[in-house]
C-alpha cells in the first residue's frame, strides 16, 4: 500500500506486518452512501478506468473529492478510522459486516517473497541486460506482429520479461537504464515500448510500489503503444511533416490500442488505462479524453513522463534525438501542466538530472559521457572522461566518480559539435 501527498511531494509506505496488526480494529468497509468528509479514505477497489482518484489512500477533505465518490461506482469502500471520521452509531447496525478480508491478505503476506537479488556492479549485470534487452525486443515485436495481422497473443511473455526487467534493475538499474536509447529509426516503436517498460519498472520502484504494482506498470509500458499497429505504416513512418489529417489518424493509437487490449481478457485495467490515457496531460490539453486533474490516474501519470522523455530522446524517422540531459532539461520546463510534479521529481530521481549516455565538459575542460549514477548525489554522477576541449584531442580515458572528485560539471555539450561518436565510450 502507498500515499503519495501532493502538497510535499514525499512517498510514504506502510509495512505489510505493521499494516496487519492495525487492520482488525481500525479499518472497516462501508457503502457508499456513508461516505463523509474527515473520513480517512484507506482503500477504493474497483474498476481502475472509473476510478477517479490516482491516490491509493487519502483524507477526504475536499467536497469535490466527496461528489465523486459518491457518482462513482465501486465494488468496495474502506475507511481507517484511526486516522478520520468512523460512521455514526446509528449507522453502525445497517453498515456492512466491519470485518475486512484478513484471510486474503495475511494470506498474501504469508505467500513465499521472490528472494531480491543482491547488488552488483555495473559490469557485472550488463551482460545480463544486453540479454533482457534482445530477449525484449523479440518479444514485442512478435506481439504487435501478431496484432498487425489480427491475431491473438499469450501475455505470459510479457510478465515474464517484466520480471526479469524487474530482477535486473534490483541488482543494478544502471545497466538496463543505459540500454534505453539503443533503437535505431527503423525499430523505434519497438524499443520505445521496451524502453517504456523498463523506465516504468524502475519509476514504480522509486515510487515505492509494491511488487505486483510494480509488474502492472511494466507490462503497461510494454503495451502502451499497441495501438500504433492499426495506423498505417506510411503515416507512422513517414520522414516529413504530417498533415493534420495524418497527425489525427496517430491521435487514434491511444483508443484503437485500448480497444484491441480490452479484446485480451488476461490485460488488467492498469494497461488499459496506461494505453487510453499516456498521452493526457494534467492541465487537459492532452488525448483522447482531455481529462485532467486527479481523472489522469497514478499509472497513467507515469507513463506519459517515461513516453515522452525516451521520445524526445530517441532518434526518430523524421527528427534526431535530444541527449538525455537535455531531454530532462526539457521536460522540466513543459511540467507545469504537461506532467504531475510529483511523479516528475521521482522520475527524475530515478535516471539522474545527467542522465546515462549524456555528454559533459567539466570545469577541467574534459569531456566524459555519464556511465552510471552516483548513489550520494544527483548532480555527481560517474562518468568516463575521454576527450581534452582546451586540446582538441582525445585523452588516456579515465572514469571518474564526481562524489570523490575536485572537477565539477560545467555545462552539458552536444556529441556533433565535437563531432564524437559516444558509442565507442559506452558500455552499450
Amino acid at each position: 500500500m502507498i500515499e503519495l501527498i501532493c502538497g510535499s511531494g514525499h512517498i510514504k509506505s506502510q509495512e505489510t506486518q505493521f499494516f496487519l496488526l492495525r487492520l482488525p480494529a481500525m479499518i472497516k468497509k462501508i457503502q457508499a452512501e456513508q461516505v463523509r468528509l474527515g473520513m480517512y479514505i484507506h482503500e477504493i477497489r474497483g474498476n481502475w478506468l472509473e476510478h477517479p482518484f490516482w491516490r491509493t489512500s487519502f483524507m477526504l477533505d475536499d467536497e469535490k473529492d466527496l461528489d465523486k465518490l459518491l457518482n462513482c461506482r465501486f465494488d468496495e469502500i474502506w475507511i481507517d478510522t484511526s486516522k478520520g471520521l468512523d460512521i455514526p452509531e446509528d449507522e453502525q447496525t445497517s453498515a456492512p459486516p466491519a470485518n475486512p478480508p484478513v484471510k486474503r491478505i495475511v494470506k498474501e503476506a504469508a505467500r513465499p517473497l521472490k528472494k531480491k537479488p543482491a547488488p552488483v556492479s555495473l559490469a557485472e549485470e550488463l551482460d545480463s541486460a544486453k540479454k533482457i534487452h534482445t530477449s525484449a525486443k523479440k518479444i514485442v515485436k512478435t506481439m504487435f506482429n501478431d496484432v498487425r495481422m489480427g491475431n491473438a497473443f499469450e501475455i505470459e511473455d510479457a510478465a515474464a520479461l517484466v520480471e526479469e526487467v524487474n530482477q535486473s534493475i534490483e541488482r543494478n538499474p544502471n545497466a538496463l537504464l543505459s540500454l534505453v536509447r539503443l533503437k535505431n529509426a527503423d525499430e523505434y516503436t519497438y524499443l520505445h515500448s521496451v524502453a517504456v517498460c523498463m523506465l516504468m519498472v524502475a519509476l514504480a520502484k522509486q515510487l515505492s510500489l509494491n511488487e505486483e504494482q510494480i509488474r502492472q506498470a511494466g507490462i503497461a509500458g510494454l503495451l502502451h503503444d499497441v495501438g500504433k499497429m492499426a495506423v498505417p505504416n506510411d503515416v507512422l513512418n513517414k520522414v516529413g511533416k504530417l498533415t493534420d489529417d495524418e497527425f489525427n489518424v496517430i491521435k487514434q493509437h491511444p483508443q484503437r490500442g485500448w480497444e484491441i487490449l480490452k479484446s485480451c481478457y488476461q490485460v488488467s485495467d492498469i494497461a488499459l488505462d496506461v494505453c487510453l490515457h499516456h498521452h493526457e496531460r494534467i492541465d487537459g490539453r492532452g488525448y483522447p479524453e482531455k481529462i485532467s486533474g486527479d481523472a489522469v490516474t497514478l499509472f497513467a501519470r507515469m507513463g506519459a513522463v517515461c513516453d515522452v522523455y525516451d521520445a524526445i530522446s530517441s532518434d526518430r524517422c523524421y527528427k534526431k534525438a535530444w541527449g538525455p540531459a537535455e531531454s530532462i532539461h526539457k521536460m522540466a520546463s513543459w511540467q507545469p501542466g504537461h506532467f504531475d510534479e510529483t511523479i516528475f521529481h521521482a522520475f527524475v530521481k530515478t535516471i539522474g538530472i545527467y542522465p546515462n549516455g549524456s555528454l559533459l565538459k567539466l570545469k577541467s575542460g574534459r569531456l566524459g559521457v555519464v556511465i552510471e549514477q552516483s548513489r550520494k548525489s544527483l548532480i555527481t554522477p560517474i562518468i568516463r572522461v575521454f576527450f581534452s576541449t582546451r586540446a582538441n584531442a582525445y585523452i588516456p580515458v579515465e572514469i571518474v566518480d564526481l562524489s570523490k572528485s575536485t572537477d565539477r560539471i560545467e555545462n552539458i555539450e552536444d556529441p556533433l559539435k565535437w563531432q564524437l561518436d559516444l558509442s565507442k565510450f559506452q558500455d552499450i
